[in-house]
């Protein structure tokens, strides 16, 4: 969904309103990268960053996301075409939700992380078991997203991965396709090792 879907990275820019910012920039840019597991890396930002309740509540009220040009086209000519369209992302659910909201994208077609709250709400910990919190999570709701589009049978369906970073990658397999997206962010090992590469949602259109 980051630098994907919005042309941001959700947790630098929630980063950012927290005064982290550099710190965290950094993290997530190693992380993309490839050079720690994701899991590591979501621990240390959120170590850094402690995000509460409010401050989530402020930031969406101020900082709303901004689809990147193309997705809402892309996604009616996918609807026309009786094609399901999920959101994974290794970022956080109450980031995302007001995103899916705009696309009209059900809740229950979004794989995101989730954080815990102590009973002031102050930033606690993130749901570990959720299967974006770690590395190759992404993969894992592939194949959930395969079974379930599939009536269980898994093989009937193809299913396309399109995103920017090295875990968006390494869903494929169990995705049938990667289609590396670069048109916030380039990065050269994913625009090397993917199927297809494009800069401009435009050019998947049909």
């Amino acid at each position: 969904v980051d630098s994907t879907i919005i042309t941001e990275e959700g947790i630098d820019e929630l980063a950012q309103y927290c005064g982290k910012g550099s710190e965290v920039a950094a993290l997530t840019k190693e992380a993309m990268g490839g050079s720690m597991t994701f899991q590591e890396a979501l621990k240390r930002r959120l170590d850094l960053i402690k995000p509460s309740q409010r401050q989530i509540r402020e930031f969406l009220k101020t900082h709303p996301s901004t689809i990147s040009p193309g997705v809402k086209e892309l996604i009616e000519q996918l609807r026309k075409n009786n094609a399901a369209v999920f959101l994974i992302s290794g970022g956080f659910d109450c980031l995302i939700e007001p995103v899916a909201d705009a696309l009209q994208i059900p809740l229950c077609n979004l794989y995101a992380n989730r954080l815990f709250f102590n009973y002031n709400g102050t930033y606690a910990s993130f749901d570990v078991t959720q299967p974006t919190s770690r590395s190759g999570g992404k993969g894992e709701a592939i194949k959930a997203i395969k079974s379930q589009v599939s009536g269980g049978v898994g093989a009937d369906k193809i299913v396309a991965m399109i995103g920017d970073g090295m875990t968006d990658l390494e869903a494929c397999p169990p995705a049938n396709i990667f289609i590396g997206y670069g048109g916030n962010a380039v990065r050269e090992e994913v625009q090397k090792r993917a199927t297809y590469y494009v800069t401009n949602f435009a050019d998947l259109l049909w």
